[in-house]
C-alpha cells in the first residue's frame, strides 16, 4: 500500500533494495510537483498560490524499476494550499460618481462602497475588510462594516458648494496591525432644490415704445435672478395691474427666463402717453419642504412711456356700401367717404381713387370733402357691383397714406324690353286645322325686378286685320301661336312673318316687336314635316340668295387666282439660252432691250467678249440713228481700296467706260455691263478660248488637276478624253 506521509510517498513493498520505483500522475505532476523515484518524496517546483488554485488532486503508484509492474495498485491523495494573507482588499470601482440633494438631513444615504480580497475567508482574519473615511470629514462619514456613505454635516448649500471629493479605506485583518489596505475617491455632488426664491434686479422698469408698434411685438424685457438651476429656477411672471386693462402681456422665454411685455392692443399718443404695471414672478414647482425660506416670489413696477409718430389718416368707416340707381346722370353724388389725421397737427387730406380697382374710370371722388360721384354712365345688368378702393393722403406729408374699401351697388331699372327668349324654328302643316297650336313661345329680360317678371305677349296692331295666325297669352310668361285658318298651300305663300308684341309689366313699361317666322310645309296625318320648299330651307338654315352669291364669287375670285399663280410658274421653268458646258463664256454682258430677230447681227459688238487687245473695231448699230451730236458725258470712277493698286483692271474699266460714253449706239444707260476680267499676271493667263487661234481638241487641259480643289469644277469639265466628252 502506498501511503503519503507529509510530501513522501512510501509502499509496504519497498525493501530500500532500489528496485521499487515511484511514480506520480494527475494535476501539475512534472511541473508543479516531482517525486523522487527512489525515496517517494514529493517537492513543489514553483510557488504556489491558492488564489490561483486551492487544491490539486495527484495519483500515486509503487513499480517494479526492472519489470515496470505495478507492485500496489494506484492510490489518490489532494494536496490543500493554506492561504496567507498576501491581497489586499481592492474596490469593484474606482472612483466612485454620487449625488444627493443640498440640505439633506444628517444620515442621508449617498452611496455604497465595496472591497473584496481575494485570500480565504474561512482562515483567519485575512479577508475580513473594514472601511474607514480619510479625506471628506466633517461632511461625510462611512460604515466600518458595511461601507455606506452618508450624510455628517446638515445645511450643505449647493449654492455655496457643490462638489465634494470623499477617499475610503478598506482594510483586511479587521483592522489591526499588519492589515493590507487599498483606498478608492468617491465624487459627490450635491444635486439642487428649490430653496431659493427668484428677486429682480430692478424694482422699477421704464420702457419707451412707438404708437405705431405692430400688436405682439415686444415692448421691453424683464429678469428676475434666481440661484438655484434647471427646473427649480424656472419662473412664470404675470400683470397683477395696470391702468391700461387688456394693453400688454407677459410671456416667459424659458431659455433664458426672461420675461417678455407684448403689446395686446393699438397705442394712441394723442390718447393715452404713460401706462403702469406692476408685475410679479414665481417659481414654477415650489418644494413644500422649504416654504419657511419663502415666499418663493417678487414683484417689481413698469412704467411704458409711448412715443408720438406721424401716423396716416384714419377712416371713420372700415368700409363703405353705397346704392346707385343704374340711370343716374353723371356726376351725382352718390356718397361720401371721410377720414382724419390723428395726430396733434391735424393735417389736412386728399381724398383720391385706386385707380387699379377702377380701371374704367367710372367714378370720381372729390379731393377735399371725398363725395363720390359718378364719372361714366351705368349699366347693371353689364356689372352690377363696383368694388374700389379710396385713398385718403396727409397734405404735409404724402407718405403717409391708407385706403378704405367703397363697394357700390348699381340698382336696377327697368331700361331694357322683352325678346323672344331663343330663335324660334318654326313650321305649319298645309293640311293644318284652324285654332292649332303651332308654337309656344317664352321671353326673356335682363332687368330683374323686385318682384318678378311679368309678361304681356300680343299680336301686333297692324296684322290684327289680315293675320292668318293669331297669338294667344297663356298669363304665365308664355304664349300659343295659333292657326286662324284650315289650310295653307306653299305654293301660294311658303313663308309666313307674325309679328309679336311683348310687354313687361314694370314702370316705365318696355315692350318690342318679335318677328316670328312661319314656314308651310307638306306633313304627313301625324303632323310631322316630310318636305318644305326651297326657298323656306334656306331661310332656315339662315343664309340668304345675297349671301349664296357672294360665297360663290369668293369660290371664283380664289380658282382665278390658282391659275394665274399656276401660269407663273411655268413661265418661271422656262430653260436658259446657253445650256452646254461648251458654251460657257469668261464674259457676258446682258442688256434689257429687245433684238431685231433673225436678220439682226450688228445689234451687239462681240469685240466687248474679247480681251482687251484683240477688241475689234466698233461697228454701229443699223436699227437705230447715231446721236452723234449729244457731247459725252464723263463720269468719275471710283475703284474699291483693295484694288488701286492694280493698274491693268483700272485701265481695262477706264477704256470701257469711255468706249461706252464715246459709242452712239450704246445700249440704255439703265443697262448693266458685267466683265469678268481677271487681269494681267495671273498663273493661269487666260481660260478664254474666245482669242484661241486654235481649236478646242487641240488644247492639253490635263494641268488643270494641278492646280488644286478650286479648279476642280474646269479640270473635269475639260480634262478628260474625248471619248469622256
Amino acid at each position: 500500500m502506498v501511503e503519503s506521509r507529509g510530501l513522501a510517498l512510501h509502499s509496504d513493498g519497498d525493501r530500500g533494495d532500489g528496485s521499487v520505483k515511484y511514480v506520480l500522475t494527475g494535476e501539475g505532476a512534472g511541473t508543479l510537483f516531482k517525486i523522487d523515484e527512489k525515496s517517494g518524496d514529493i517537492h513543489a517546483t514553483k510557488r504556489l498560490d491558492r488564489e490561483e488554485k486551492a487544491y490539486y488532486i495527484l495519483h500515486a503508484k509503487a513499480v517494479n524499476r526492472f519489470t515496470n509492474e505495478a507492485l500496489e495498485g494506484e492510490s489518490e491523495f489532494i494536496i490543500k494550499i493554506h492561504d496567507i494573507n498576501d491581497n489586499e482588499p481592492r474596490f469593484t470601482k474606482d472612483p466612485y460618481m454620487a449625488g444627493v440633494p443640498e440640505m439633506s438631513d444628517v444620515g442621508t444615504s449617498v452611496i455604497q462602497v465595496t472591497a473584496t480580497d481575494a485570500d480565504d475567508a474561512t482562515y483567519g482574519n485575512s479577508a475580513r475588510v473594514v472601511y474607514s473615511i480619510l479625506e471628506g470629514q466633517p461632511y461625510f462619514s462611512v460604515d466600518a462594516e458595511t461601507g455606506l456613505i452618508k450624510t455628517a454635516l446638515p445645511g450643505m448649500d449647493r449654492e455655496v458648494k457643490e462638489h465634494y471629493q470623499v477617499v475610503i479605506q478598506a482594510k483586511d485583518m479587521a483592522g489591526q496591525m499588519g492589515g493590507l489596505s487599498g483606498t478608492t475617491t468617491v465624487s459627490i455632488t450635491l444635486s439642487d432644490v428649490n430653496d431659493n426664491p427668484p428677486r429682480f434686479t430692478k424694482t422699477l422698469y421704464e420702457f419707451r415704445v412707438a404708437e405705431s408698434n405692430e400688436l405682439g411685438s415686444a415692448v421691453g424685457v424683464i429678469h428676475a435672478v434666481d440661484a438655484d438651476i434647471g427646473q427649480n429656477a424656472e419662473m412664470d411672471y404675470r400683470i397683477i395691474s395696470s391702468d391700461g386693462p387688456g394693453m400688454f402681456d407677459i410671456t416667459v422665454n424659458r431659455s433664458t427666463q426672461e420675461g417678455v411685455i407684448l403689446l395686446r392692443k393699438p397705442l394712441d399718443y394723442e390718447k393715452k402717453r404713460q401706462y403702469s404695471l406692476r408685475v410679479q414672478v414665481e417659481n414654477v414647482h415650489i418644494n413644500p419642504r422649504f416654504y419657511s425660506m419663502g415666499p418663493f416670489r417678487d414683484e417689481a413696477s413698469i412704467k411704458i412711456v409711448v412715443e408720438d409718430v406721424d401716423e396716416p389718416p384714419v377712416f371713420e368707416r372700415p368700409s363703405y356700401i353705397m346704392e346707385v340707381k343704374e340711370d343716374t346722370a353723371r356726376n351725382t353724388v352718390i356718397g361720401s367717404v371721410s377720414a382724419s389725421d390723428p395726430d396733434d397737427k391735424h393735417s389736412l387730406v386728399r381724398y383720391t381713387i385706386d385707380r387699379r380697382t377702377d380701371m374704367d374710370r367710372v367714378f370720381n371722388i372729390h379731393a377735399g370733402n371725398g363725395s363720390v360721384f359718378i364719372f361714366r354712365e351705368l349699366d347693371r345688368e353689364e356689372n352690377a357691383w363696383h368694388n374700389i378702393s379710396v385713398i385718403a393722403t396727409e397734405f404735409n406729408n404724402p407718405r403717409q397714406t391708407s385706403r378704405v374699401p367703397v363697394y357700390i351697388r348699381v340698382l336696377d331699372v327697368n331700361d331694357n324690353a322683352p325678346t323672344f327668349a331663343t330663335n324660334y324654328e318654326t313650321f305649319v302643316c298645309e293640311n293644318a286645322k284652324a285654332n292649332q297650336r303651332i308654337q309656344t313661345v317664352r321671353a326673356m329680360d335682363p332687368d330683374e325686378p323686385l318682384g318678378g317678371h311679368r309678361f304681356i305677349f300680343s299680336l301686333a296692331p297692324e296684322a290684327v286685320g289680315r293675320a292668318n295666325f293669331s297669338v294667344r297669352d297663356n298669363k304665365d310668361n308664355t304664349a300659343w301661336i295659333l292657326t286662324r285658318r284650315n289650310s295653307y298651300s306653299s305654293l301660294q305663300k311658303s313663308i309666313y312673318h307674325v309679328p309679336v308684341v311683348i310687354t313687361d309689366g314694370e314702370f316705365p313699361v318696355q315692350s318690342s316687336t318679335n318677328t316670328l317666322t312661319i314656314r308651310v310645309c307638306t306633313c304627313d296625318r301625324e303632323g310631322n314635316m316630310k318636305l318644305c320648299n326651297p326657298e323656306a330651307l334656306t331661310a332656315r338654315a339662315g343664309l340668304s340668295t345675297g349671301a349664296l352669291v357672294a360665297i360663290l364669287l369668293c369660290v371664283i375670285i380664289l380658282l382665278m387666282i390658282v391659275v394665274l399663280f399656276a401660269a407663273l410658274r411655268r413661265q418661271r421653268k422656262k430653260e436658259p439660252l446657253i445650256i452646254s458646258k461648251e458654251d460657257v463664256r469668261d464674259n457676258v454682258v446682258s442688256y434689257n432691250d429687245e433684238g431685231g430677230g433673225e436678220e439682226d447681227t450688228q445689234a451687239f459688238d462681240i469685240s466687248t467678249l474679247r480681251n482687251p487687245e484683240a477688241m475689234e473695231e466698233s461697228k454701229q448699230r443699223r436699227d437705230i440713228i447715231p446721236e452723234t451730236f449729244y457731247p459725252p458725258v464723263r463720269r468719275p470712277v471710283v475703284l474699291p481700296a483693295s484694288r488701286e493698286n492694280n493698274g491693268d483692271v483700272r485701265d481695262f474699266i477706264n477704256q470701257r467706260l469711255q468706249d461706252n460714253d464715246n459709242d452712239p449706239t450704246a445700249p440704255p444707260y439703265d443697262s448693266l455691263a458685267t466683265y469678268a476680267y481677271e487681269g494681267n499676271g495671273s498663273v493661269a493667263e487666260s481660260l478664254s478660248s474666245l482669242e484661241s487661234v486654235t481649236t478646242e481638241g487641240d488644247q492639253d487641259y490635263n494641268y488643270l488637276s494641278e492646280w488644286g480643289p478650286r479648279f476642280k469644277k474646269l479640270a473635269d469639265m475639260y480634262g478628260g478624253d474625248d471619248s469622256d466628252s
